[in-house]
């Protein structure tokens, strides 16, 4: 079949690359696209956030299934488009990606479906978020409620800082701090049937040790070695199960990838946020180590048919990625500098490289072109052997002002 990705980040890349291995897929195509994506990928200009330009491209390249990548197309409608000229797209409505687009939103469904959260508050106005910080005192956790490309949460103990985040933001979502270790667990679904994936855990801070400022993700790891058994199973039966019901019953059936931000609290399992879409960096592990193609599965989800899906099958070892992010990288990232050693960073076939904020200059060179670059992706027989070839992989990189993590999966990989 002919499928078309669109989006133009390391995610992106992910899944071209494993739609690319797949052999029922006879053409692919991605919209916009990046330079590593190109290398697998017819890529196409477009406009991503416009539902008509992308439905019509979708309709010329006689696509048999679109798949919606990033969350800012969803919540713009794209995948309403796709559907209304007849083609199955992997990704939901702009009514029901409402469940990322509005933290609100999604706080009014986990209540509709009865699913453990952290208490919160809808605040609309510096007094009532004043209010709301002291009712629940430090750490403070304040969410803006739209999108803001995973950089709308602030956590801190400076209720000034909290304040003034809170003041940024047109309407926050003002919550109890959940302790414990964080999981990433993407679910696809087709409105009925949830098929869960394997858990993951990413990294958001941009320094060592969890210091310095709130990222789109530095890294991430997958298996969890920590994780308690039958992790997956509570949560399709407490959340992911529950939530898809819930929007059914509202009419607003949920059909694409729920992805569930969950805290395991010394109360039990939280769930922190939910996405509308595959995270960025989890998605590059998660899709490392599954070996089930992976067009028939997205397929079954736009089609209502994952009931009849066989169980996924995956790789017993671990996957581990690096980002590799621009100089001033959260802040004020510096673009337009050559990248060397992508090649030597795959030679040995341990280990491949994921384009995010890349382009192609004219005689053929690959630039930075954002703040995270690249999603550096190895597998291992466990995740000592997975981080080590990732590593090595970064190491044989060089970008000017590069910087990463040094610590992705470390604490995972020595306890």
């Amino acid at each position: 079949m002919k499928v078309l990705v669109i989006g133009g980040g390391a995610r992106e890349h992910a899944l071209c690359r494993s739609l690319s291995q797949d052999p029922t897929v006879s053409e692919l195509h991605c919209a916009p696209g990046n330079a590593g994506i190109a290398q697998v990928a017819t890529v196409h200009p477009v406009d991503q956030l416009n539902g008509a330009q992308v439905a019509d491209l979708a309709v010329r390249l006689g696509a048999a299934l679109v798949v919606v990548g990033p969350e800012a197309p969803l919540v713009a409608g794209v995948s309403d488009a796709v559907r209304a000229v007849g083609i199955p797209v992997f990704g939901p409505s702009a009514e029901a990606a409402q469940l990322e687009g509005s933290k609100a939103f999604a706080k009014d469904v986990m209540a509709g479906a009865g699913v453990p959260t952290a208490r919160s508050y809808v605040c609309t106005t510096p007094a009532e978020a004043a209010e709301a910080l002291d009712a629940f005192g430090a750490p403070y956790v304040v969410k803006d409620d739209g999108l803001a490309a995973g950089k709308g949460v602030v956590v801190t103990s400076d209720r000034a800082a909290a304040l003034e985040h809170a003041a940024s933001c047109e309407r926050v979502v003002i919550e109890e701090y959940l302790d414990g270790p964080e999981v990433s667990l993407f679910a696809i679904t087709d409105g009925t049937t949830v098929v869960p994936l394997q858990p993951a855990q990413d990294f958001k801070r941009a320094l060592d040790g969890d210091e310095g400022p709130n990222t789109g993700g530095m890294g991430a790891y997958s298996p969890l070695p920590w994780a308690p058994a039958g992790l997956v199973e509570e949560v399709q039966q407490s959340v992911l199960q529950p939530t898809v019901d819930e929007l059914r019953r509202r009419g607003t059936e949920f059909s694409g990838l729920l992805y569930a931000g969950l805290a395991l609290t010394s109360r039990g399992t939280r769930v922190i946020e939910f996405n509308a879409r595959f995270g960025d960096p989890e998605t590059q592990v998660v899709l490392a180590r599954l070996r089930t193609p992976l067009a028939a599965v997205l397929l079954a989800a736009a089609t209502g048919t994952l009931d009849q899906l066989e169980p996924l099958r995956w790789d017993e070892g671990a996957a581990v990625t690096v980002v590799v992010a621009s100089e001033g990288y959260p802040a004020a990232p510096r673009t337009g500098d050559p990248i060397e050693g992508l090649a030597e960073a795959e030679a040995d076939g341990t280990a491949f490289v994921l384009h995010a904020g890349t382009r192609a200059d004219e005689d053929g060179r690959v630039l930075s072109a954002g703040g995270r670059v690249l999603s550096v992706t190895a597998t291992g027989a466990d995740l000592v052997e997975a981080r080590d070839r990732a590593y090595a992989a970064v190491d044989r990189i060089t970008l000017k002002g590069g910087q990463h993590r040094t610590d992705i999966a470390l604490k995972a990989a020595t306890e």
